[in-house]
């Protein structure tokens, strides 16, 4: 299975989800990447308060970089999960295919289906906000990481 993190930048929030799934699946067979919707931060880091509040929880994530979403990326991953309703209908605007659209899925309907609720960019805001995305993307991975072991995903 692969899946991928889809954010604004590929700087906060993707990179954190990316670095947290991967570490829950590292036994398993599945692919874990991020992506941005734009090309702001193409080739960066991820923000040092991701890097930290991931090295606070036991992760690094200080080897990823940025990179733009792109269409070939409906062919390459199983199940495309985005941050907020925003990178929702930009990924979606890159479907050429139902089959392709299907892939695209909010991440926190993992936690509150149907709702639609977005993971707040916490880029402008103080470093309790990287600490409070960790724990909606630490929450919203541990279901990821069930409905895989149950064969749900």
């Amino acid at each position: 299975m692969k899946i991928l993190m889809v954010c604004l930048g590929n700087i906060c929030r993707s990179p954190l989800a990316e670095g947290i799934l991967r570490e829950k699946v590292s036994d398993m067979d599945v692919t874990v990447d991020s992506a941005g919707t734009s090309a702001f931060h193409e080739d960066e880091a991820p923000d040092i308060r991701s890097i930290q509040v991931a090295r606070k929880n036991g992760m690094n994530i200080s080897d990823l970089r940025g990179r733009q979403f792109s269409a070939q990326d409906f062919e390459d991953f199983d199940i495309i999960y985005v941050m907020d309703v925003n990178n929702y209908a930009s990924v979606i605007a890159k479907a050429r295919t139902d089959e392709h659209k299907a892939k695209v899925r909010m991440l926190l309907n993992e936690l509150n289906p149907g709702e639609n609720n977005s993971v707040p960019d916490p880029y402008y805001g103080g470093d309790s906000g990287f600490d409070d995305v960790f724990d909606m993307l630490d929450k919203a991975t541990d279901v990821i990481v069930e409905k895989i072991n149950n064969g749900r995903l």
